[in-house]
């Protein structure tokens, strides 16, 4: 090749590069979300998938214009603010996060980033924000908080067992909203006549010890309050509950959907698609102090017939024909 040919492919070629680059400076940023869990990822697994249509409902999909890093914890609380801080030192455009422990870490981590709560039993006396309606700082997005629905479960399961006298709850005291569920179970068990023994779970190995005082003190049912330990060990608790032919109300669905008996609660897979529209309105330019916290709209009665049979359990009609949905 000539000296003169050899110049002008140098030149094509340098020409090329420039014009690659110059097309790539053309491309919109594509923003990058990150999500942060305390749970595992299969523990959160229809949750995360309910987040994802809510994107893809507002047009996203990930990898094509929004990017998305997923952090999840597996449960260790000593690993999720080393993951809040990994998402920071990425710069990502905002943060979900799936609840108290991950929203505490992410705004430990971060003043400027805006943080979107996909739901948190009471952000206000968490202090994650001022007020609902004037969330302030940089958090914002969904409240789960509705402790009376404790007292709702209840009466189901009054309905459910007439003759019940000795109820377990179970729950974890650390975890906010606790208290305020706790004595509105209580206030309706005076009612109902019932008496409550609590059960505190607040690590892995206290499942068992709470079933095994259950067996102990007799109790004829038990009331799950929200507990992202108990969401994460869920089958341990459901196979527990059989195993021990307790019935259960839960708070979750995903309780009946591994086996549990009843759920009756706040839609958290709705509060999840619901997220969603949250990270459209920051990327747009909204700012988390300008977004009220929403409250939750839906609420459901899950009741798993096969669950009922295993522990020789009839489902009154009258709290049957009262179901949402009934697994068969």
């Amino acid at each position: 090749m000539t000296k003169k040919k050899k110049l002008i492919a140098f030149l094509l070629c340098d020409l090329l590069f420039a014009l690659c680059s110059f097309a790539d400076a053309q491309q919109p940023k594509k923003p990058i979300l990150g999500f942060l869990s305390a749970n595992s990822r299969p523990a959160m697994s229809v949750r995360v998938e309910a987040f994802r249509q809510g994107l893809s409902e507002l047009g996203y999909a990930e990898g094509k214009n929004i990017l998305i890093e997923w952090r999840f914890a597996d449960g260790r609380g000593d690993r999720i603010a080393e993951l809040a801080a990994d998402l920071v030192r990425l710069k990502v455009d905002a943060i979900v996060t799936e609840g108290t422990t991950a929203t505490r870490s992410a705004k430990e981590a971060t003043a400027s980033i805006p943080i979107i709560m996909a739901q948190d039993p009471d952000p206000v006396a968490t202090g994650f924000v001022a007020s609902l309606a004037r969330p302030g700082g940089n958090v914002t997005g969904l409240s789960n908080l509705r402790p009376e629905l404790s007292g709702k479960r209840l009466e189901l399961l009054s309905e459910t067992l007439p003759r019940l006298a000795r109820l377990a709850v179970v729950g974890t005291s650390t975890t906010p909203g606790t208290p305020q569920s706790l004595k509105e179970t209580q206030a309706a068990a005076d009612g109902l006549r019932i008496q409550v023994q609590y059960h505190d779970i607040r690590a892995v190995g206290d499942i068992e010890a709470a079933f095994q005082a259950v067996r102990q003190l007799r109790s004829e049912a038990l009331l799950a309050l929200g507990s992202p330990l108990l969401l994460s060990h869920r089958k341990n608790v459901v196979e527990l509950a059989t195993k021990n032919r307790i019935p259960a109300i839960y708070y979750a669905t995903e309780f009946v959907e591994d086996g549990g008996l009843i759920s009756y609660g706040v839609n958290i897979v709705d509060l999840f698609r619901r997220a969603a529209g949250y990270v459209d309105k920051i990327l747009k330019g909204a700012k988390p102090t300008d977004l009220p916290v929403e409250q939750p709209t839906k609420f459901g009665l899950v009741i798993n017939l096969k669950a009922a049979k295993q522990i020789g359990l009839t489902i009154p009609p009258n709290v049957l024909a009262r179901a949402d949905r009934v697994i068969r």
